[in-house]
């Protein structure tokens, strides 16, 4: 066990300075035992007995000699806070016999780690997830799940602390824990390029990844001579490794972070972040350029954020990645963002909707004019709720055309133009634009001023139907907003129809969804929402999901229909909360409560509602 400060420890159990022995606890051996908690807390003579017992059994089994241990106890007494171990090891003594022992005399199970087959003998998802460096810095190596416990090789296997803090990093309830070898972890690192030498992870990697994997589309403005970067191909297959990855792993953003010393790789899959990789940190200005070049940005500029696109084509799928630059300290900051046509090509009936709410909302879409609003924080589904809605319509017979900034995805048989500030093409002013283009349906991007607002309404109230979106928490605060921004609260109750406000949550990954028992602190939340409180489902982490229990993600919704009366509502001008509570009680269903059905229907957990949605929702 781990030594700790007497004097930090007496002052935590609330004995006042000045009453501790200034010796340390070696010293003061001799002195009144310590009772109470401190003394389960630590007893310096348990340490000495293990280290003696695990000397005894090294000769025994011999793997070391009498003199061997003679000369490493008298290391000891010249070295306090050393353990046996350690100094043999520092000796060169047979490290993988030395371990065997120390699991022996801690109960436990010493194993050797295959390096030969990296991907069977270790985790690789929970290896990012603790970082390999914090694995380095505390020895220890994440193997396998067995029987649903997580499996963690140890060198030191009686840090308690220490593993606790690997099942918070893991968020995980128990581990088991094996002895393993510091040379075995250290190989570990070295072959996934997180040693002394990081080089030869990146051409590990790389031989496996061609330069052709990651095609680029070039469109005929692309001036981009891509043959000059032939003397960097192993970026370039870096770079490529990357973008499958992320592709692979359905990720929707990739962000590249450096750092001092270092480059950390992340992907947002399923709304969350996982650290996905460490490169080594020299090569973080050459990826950063190898991106700029592809998405035909200035190289020599790095002190100002810059925007580009990439378009390409990765395991044979045609993506549009949405790139962003930002100077950091450290260098510049890499954030993608994944278009793939393919994730938005689905149904309504496929995004969540109860059969009520998917019913009203098609009739909703289908109305000759007014306005429909989907609000929600970024990253909420608006654009893929907005173009399923729009797959809907008859394009045959009716000209639907949209403002966006920018253009996301393109869709067959609408019109879509893309805003550009700087030469004064404004949401409010394409609108005006498109007005004369004898529309049906226009769809807005976002309703960001008074200007766009006003003409949205008169769009609407003119025999258009107007689709759009707003940034705010819930349904009701929509209608609010609009009044706040200028307009006139007889014009807002006059042209809104519907207000749909949603939030995605990760779903439960079908693989491992399994049925348990919810512990009391979670039975009781349910009970007082109305749930049934005996059993939940829940997802056990599997491959599949990257052992999270999540894979995919489904939506929650909050539709608002706004009828007669509460059109004359609108028109008094009414505060949030006393508009809100009329809503709920004229049938809105919140979205805290659409969210707890799908928890009912096993399609996400309370865990996952409550993280996207407030109390009040």
């Amino acid at each position: 066990m781990g030594k700790f400060d007497l004097d930090d420890l007496l002052n935590d159990l609330g004995v006042p300075e000045g009453q501790s022995d200034d010796k340390s606890p070696v010293e003061s051996a001799d002195a009144a035992p310590v009772d109470g908690a401190l003394q389960d807390i630590y007893n310096p003579d348990d340490e000495q007995h293990d280290s003696k017992e695990i000397g005894q059994l090294l000769v025994e089994r011999q793997v070391i000699t009498t003199e061997q241990l003679s000369e490493a106890e008298t290391v000891l007494r010249q070295s306090p806070g050393t353990s046996l171990v350690d100094v043999l090891t520092d000796k060169d003594v047979d490290e993988a016999g030395i371990q065997a022992i120390v699991a022996e005399t801690a109960n436990l199970s010493f194993e050797r780690i295959d390096t030969s087959q990296l991907e069977d003998a270790i985790d690789m998802t929970m290896l990012q997830r603790l970082t390999p460096a914090f694995c380095k810095s505390h020895e220890i190596m994440p193997l396998r799940r067995d029987s649903g416990r997580v499996v963690l090789g140890a060198v030191r296997p009686d840090d308690v602390f220490l593993l606790d803090t690997v099942r918070r990093k893991l968020g995980i309830s128990s581990l088991k824990v094996v002895v393993v070898t510091r040379g075995d972890i250290k190989l570990v690192l070295d072959a996934l390029g997180e040693g002394d030498d990081q080089d030869l992870n990146v051409d590990e990697i790389l031989s496996e990844v061609e330069e052709d994997d990651v095609q680029l589309q070039k469109s005929a403005q692309d001036e981009v001579d891509l043959e000059k970067q032939a003397g960097e191909s192993p970026v370039i297959r870096y770079v490529n490794y990357i973008l499958q990855t992320a592709v692979k792993e359905g990720a929707s953003d990739i962000h590249i972070e450096p750092n001092e010393g270092k480059l950390k790789v992340r992907f947002r899959i399923d709304g969350v972040l996982f650290e996905m990789m460490t490169p080594p940190g020299h090569m973080a200005a050459a990826i950063t350029s190898r991106l700029k070049i592809m998405a035909n940005l200035d190289i020599s500029e790095r002190r100002l954020p810059q925007d580009g696109r990439i378009r390409c084509a990765v395991r044979g799928r045609k993506l549009d990645l949405r790139v962003s630059t930002l100077p950091t300290p450290y260098g510049e900051k890499t954030v993608m963002r994944i278009l793939d046509t393919a994730s938005i090509n689905v149904s309504l009936d496929e995004l969540g909707f109860d059969e009520n709410t998917l019913h009203i909302w098609k009739k909703q879409i289908a109305e000759p004019h007014g306005i429909i609003l989907v609000t929600g924080p970024t990253g909420s589904g608006k654009t893929t709720t907005l173009y399923s809605s729009l797959r809907q319509m008859d394009k045959q017979k009716l000209n639907v055309s949209t403002v966006e900034d920018p253009v996301e995805y393109h869709l067959g048989g609408i019109t879509q133009t893309q805003t550009h500030d700087k030469i004064g093409m404004s949401f409010a002013k394409a609108l005006k634009a498109l007005l004369r283009q004898d529309p049906d349906v226009i769809m807005i991007g976002e309703i960001r001023d008074m200007e766009t607002a006003e003409t949205a309404i008169q769009a609407a109230l003119t025999g258009h139907l107007v689709l759009s979106t707003l940034h705010t928490n819930d349904a009701p605060s929509s209608v609010t907003r609009l009044i706040n921004i200028g307009i006139e609260p007889f014009l807002v109750g006059a042209a809104i129809n519907a207000v749909l406000a949603q939030r995605l949550v990760r779903r439960i990954c079908p693989n491992c969804r399994t049925e348990t028992t919810p512990a009391d602190d979670l039975a009781e939340f349910l009970s007082m929402n109305g749930l049934p409180a005996d059993k939940v489902w829940v997802g056990e982490g599997c491959e599949k999901c990257r052992n999270t229990g999540y894979s995919g993600r489904v939506g929650i919704y909050e539709l608002l229909v706004v009828d007669d009366q509460m059109r004359d509502m609108v028109a008094r001008n009414p505060n949030v909360a006393e508009f809100r509570l009329a809503c709920i009680e004229r049938g809105m269903t919140p979205l805290r409560t659409d969210g707890f059905q799908k928890v009912q229907e096993g399609l996400t957990t309370v865990t996952e509602v409550i993280r996207v949605t407030e109390s009040g929702h």
